[in-house]
């Protein structure tokens, strides 16, 4: 591709030229040349400004849709001739949602670039709903989330099992009671994610399908982070429902105990998202990985 179409490409992407310029790794006037010469190339304007903002015009969007095709035949094409010759290169934007992101992704990203050492990978963190819109926006070509609701335009592959479970300090006088019932997280102070968290929304919708409703939770505290939540436990009296992978390694450490639950559980999958249509060559590599990988 025209570099000066790469260019147009990032300031559309990102409807700013500065964030293209830190992207490119060039000058914001560098920028503004590259877009100026295209729009002279093509003899209309691609943005409008508005304030300090910038919009793409109509024809700037006619021309945007045709180049993202282009750019994804020239991946298509490296793909190709990567595949001919026994490599693979390409360019894959991964989201992921906190859980997902902190204590499964990277032993896969690690293995997966020993094997595809020439795909570049960039990851972006954040809950479940953010990861969802960031892929809606065309930020990144794949999210991971571990959230239970379905939005429209995206369709999602499940490709693990997770169980969200209570837990508490070694040292709290909760951690002898071993074995808890639902009326107990009614009335024990607990610990849970930020609103927004896939984590938050699956609790929710379990004790609903329960005939329960999540304000009769003692809630204590909202946390943004599950690292939070267990740092937060360490001089707590009370529980927190957190993902059981992100506490094994804590187990190891006998920092806290896990507690057993009836008449409720709180189970999920965590899910691969991808807009509707075919995906990227790139996306469909991980996606063969991530499906074939031994968790």
């Amino acid at each position: 591709m025209d570099y000066r179409d790469l260019v147009f490409l990032s300031v559309a992407d990102n409807l700013s030229l500065s964030k293209a310029a830190d992207e490119l790794f060039i000058s914001q006037p560098a920028v503004t040349r590259h877009i100026k010469e295209l729009e002279g190339r093509l003899g209309i304007s691609l943005f409008d400004r508005k304030g300090s903002k910038i919009f793409l015009t109509d024809a700037g969007r006619l021309v945007y849709s045709e180049l993202v095709d282009i750019r994804e035949q020239y991946r298509k094409l490296e793909y190709e001739i990567g595949r001919l010759k026994g490599q693979y290169v390409g360019k894959l934007q991964i989201g992921a949602s906190s859980t997902i992101m902190q204590y499964v992704l990277p032993r896969v990203l690690a293995a997966f670039n020993v094997q595809y050492p020439d795909v570049e990978l960039f990851v972006l963190n954040g809950n479940s709903s953010q990861m969802e819109q960031n892929l809606q926006n065309g930020d990144i070509d794949i999210a991971l989330v571990e959230n239970e609701s379905s939005s429209s335009g995206l369709r999602y592959i499940e490709f693990m099992i997770d169980e969200i479970v209570p837990v508490t300090s070694i040292k709290s006088v909760y951690a002898k009671k071993r074995r808890l019932t639902i009326e107990d997280l009614f009335s024990i102070p607990i610990i849970v994610r930020e609103r927004g968290s896939g984590t938050l929304e699956v609790i929710r919708k379990s004790l609903e399908r329960n005939g329960f409703d999540f304000d009769m939770l003692n809630v204590f505290i909202h946390l943004g982070s599950t690292e939070a939540i267990k740092n937060y436990l360490n001089d707590f009296q009370g529980l927190a429902l957190i993902s059981e992978k992100a506490v094994q390694k804590s187990y190891q450490a006998q920092n806290l105990v896990q507690l057993s639950l009836s008449g409720i559980s709180f189970t999920r999958s965590f899910r691969i998202c991808l807009r509707q249509g075919q995906e990227g060559y790139s996306t469909g590599l991980f996606i063969k990985f991530l499906n074939e990988y031994k968790f």
